[in-house]
Parts: C-alpha cells; structure tokens; sequence
C-alpha cells in the first residue's frame, strides 16, 4: 500500500506530475504546502460557522473553544512545518535561477554589444565590459554552488529573519556595481599600449573623479551594517518584536514584516535604483574613469539612507496591558473576577508583525498568576476573532488563588508585556 501511494502522482517514467505531494520533490512540497493551507482555511470557516463539532462538546461554549482551539493548533503546526519544508525547497532552487539570471544579463551584454558595434566597430572597452562581466558572472556562479542551500549569492543579503534584507541589498548592488566598473578599467588598463592612455585610465580611478560614487558606498554599506546592530540591540531590549519568516521573498525589500508597504524602504530602493542606473550611464558613455556621480545626486541618496536609518529607530515598540476586566456575554449580571470567568486585557502590540498565522498565533500566552494559559483561537469566517493585537481573551485558571493576581501577556516573539494587577474573588 505505502508503494502504491509513493507512486501516485508519477508518469510511466517515475516523474513527478503536478498532483503530486509526497513531500519528496521541490513540486511536491509545494503542492503539499499549498493544499494543506486550504485544507486549515476550510477547516477553520467550518468551525467558524459552528459545524464539525463533536456532540460530547457541543453543549458547552467553554469546552467546545477549548476544544476547536486545540484542533487548530495541530493543524496549523502540521501547515507551518509544510511552509518550513516549501521554504527550504524554495532556496535550495533559487540558486540555479540566479545563475541562469546572471548568465542571461551577461548574454545580454554580448548582444547589446554587438548590435551597437555594427558600423561603430568593435573597441577594447567592448572587450573590457564583456571580460569583467564574466568574472563577476563566475564569481557569483561559483558563490551560488557554495551556498546553494541558502539561496545562492542572495545568502549574505538574507536577514537573521529570514527576509530579504534592504539595507544588505542596497549595499550589495552598489558593491557589485563598483567592482564591475573598476575590473572594467582594469582590463582596459592591461590591454592599453599607448603610455598615455594608460595615464588616462589611472587618473580615471582619482578620487575627485569618483568622489560621489565612492561616498554613496560608504554611507549604503555603513548603513547596512548599522541597521543590522540596531535591530539586534532592540530585539534584545524587547523594544523590537522579530518572528522568522518561512521564506524570503522579493516583497521584503519594499514591505515590513506583516507585508505592508513600507514607506521608508520603498524610498530608500526608489532612490537607490534611479542613482545606479544615472552612474551606469555615466560608466557606459565614459568607460575610461569611475562614474562621476554628482554631488546633488550622491546627497539625495545620503538623504534617503538617512530616512531609512530613521525609520528603523522608529519602528516597533515594546507590547504593552493597558487594563483587564471581566469579559460579559449579553445577558451576563455583572460582577468581579471569579476563577473561572474569561478575562479581556486590552493594550497593544500583542500580535508581533509576521505573526498573523495561526500556528504564530497559538504560541501566545498569558501569565495569570503562577498559572499560564495559552490563548484560545477563536475563529470568524475569513479569520480569528481571539486573539487580536488590541484585545486578548483567555479564562481564568481555577488553580488560580483568589486575591491580587498579576497578568502578563508573553507575544509570540517571546516578549512579555508589563504586569496588571487585578482582584480575583472566590
């Protein structure tokens, strides 16, 4: 039978068809992915809709929560170990697309190269461009076989987060760009012959030519390590909560960690983007010197790092418990605290960016007491009406004593919040 069904999902060759989700093949961890997120959301609609409940805890509103958030949770470990493993399938593919990338710009080169030689002729700068674009092309190539499991030669801009890292990605494309036009003069600079031509390219490479290019890459690769120990010391400040994506994505670079656009990292790109497009210009009209990127320019770009920057120390903010009362259910006498009773805590940041999955979402827990309590999930068609980022709803224990109890909220970045103290009664 195990036979049998290791084998559904292949051709009379063995191959892998696209129903297949046995887990042993980058399609099939993705389909198997894919398919078990839509197996929890109809699931979830189902329990949101009060249908597949069992009869033995049907009649109970406490026990059939409890019941429906524990069935939940399992299923949502069960989906976020599929997005683990699709993730992982995922990087260990992107290598070989990033070498087929990288190649194909260098293919691009040659052909652009060529169309624009016919009448002009073939020059040694047109040898200089195509030979340093293969020396970039093999060391990338040669980096995306050493790293292939973590993404190729996108590793070292993949954050501690497991996204895609603006700052890091910035710095990287200036680096690159910078080294391609210094191995470009170089190779002009080996195959002059003329004692002033070469006199020519060395001055080329002066500092007052290159001023602005070379100060844009300081500030980006300064920056980017900057960002990387503001982040690091926040996080352990509890002043920044940080949860691990499955996998990095393009979207990174221009949202935050929930996937909204982010303002200040859509400027940074923006700005950065149209800076090296001018000094690519700049490099292919005069392939003789650096680009001399202008000072207007070069200050635009230090401005929008500096935003950048700015918004990283801005950004975040420690969970806080603004109050707990008693949670009424209409018709409900009102009343104090009694062991038992569900608890509503109200304040903000209880739900970290990133972590609106249920799997996430099931990791909260609130600290009555001595007694922690995992917060129900309770779902509403299209998502969850407990937990939210403002409001938290859990009961209270009945190992709870009665008298001063302090509650504290712990996020599923592991951050707890301050501590409230409310008066529980017999």
């Amino acid at each position: 039978m195990a036979v049998q069904e290791a084998r559904q999902g292949t051709d009379a060759d063995g191959i892998h068809e696209g129903g297949c989700t046995c887990g042993g093949c980058p399609h099939g961890v993705r389909e198997g992915h894919r398919r078990a997120v839509a197996a929890f959301l109809r699931l979830r609609d189902e329990f949101a809709a009060g249908q597949g409940l069992p009869p033995a805890v049907a009649h109970s509103a406490s026990a059939s929560r409890q019941w429906v958030s524990e069935e939940l949770t399992q299923r949502a470990e069960a989906v976020a170990e599929r997005g683990r493993a699709e993730g992982e399938a995922w990087l260990g593919r992107l290598w070989l697309r990033t070498v087929c990338a990288v190649w194909g710009a260098v293919l691009a080169l040659l052909l652009g190269e060529a169309l624009t030689a016919i009448g002009a002729g073939w020059t040694t700068a047109r040898t200089a461009a195509l030979a340093a674009a293969l020396v970039v092309a093999c060391a990338l190539s040669a980096a995306s076989l050493l790293h292939r499991a973590r993404g190729g030669p996108l590793a070292p801009v993949i954050g501690e987060d497991n996204r895609m890292s603006t700052s890091r990605t910035v710095a990287a494309c200036w680096v690159l760009f910078l080294g391609y036009a210094i191995l470009l003069l170089a190779g002009r600079l080996a195959a002059a012959s003329d004692h002033a031509e070469r006199d020519a390219l060395i001055s080329g490479l002066g500092l007052a030519r290159g001023a602005g290019a070379v100060t844009v890459l300081a500030v980006v690769c300064g920056i980017a390590v900057l960002v990387r120990r503001v982040v690091g010391l926040r996080v352990v400040a509890q002043r920044l909560q940080k949860v691990p994506a499955h996998r990095p994505r393009a979207a990174d670079l221009l949202t935050d960690d929930s996937g909204r656009g982010a303002f200040t990292d859509i400027q940074y790109v923006a700005v950065s983007a149209v800076a090296l497009l001018f000094a690519a210009v700049r490099l292919t009209r005069r392939p003789d010197q650096l680009p001399d990127l202008p000072w207007g320019l070069a200050v635009v770009v230090l401005i929008s790092a500096l935003t950048y920057l700015a918004g990283k120390y801005a950004e975040g903010g420690r969970p806080v418990v603004l109050s707990v009362v008693r949670a009424r259910e209409p018709g409900d006498l009102d009343g104090p605290i009694r062991t038992g009773d569900d608890i509503e805590i109200r304040g903000a940041g209880f739900v970290p960016p990133g972590a609106q999955s249920a799997d996430r979402l099931s990791r909260m827990v609130v600290r009555v007491g001595a007694v922690d309590v995992h917060v129900p999930l309770v779902p509403v068609t299209g998502g969850f009406r407990n937990p939210t980022d403002t409001v938290l709803t859990v009961p209270v224990p009945v190992e709870v004593e009665p008298g001063a109890v302090e509650v504290q909220v712990i996020t599923a970045a592991g951050v707890a919040t301050n501590r409230c103290i409310v008066q529980v009664t017999d």
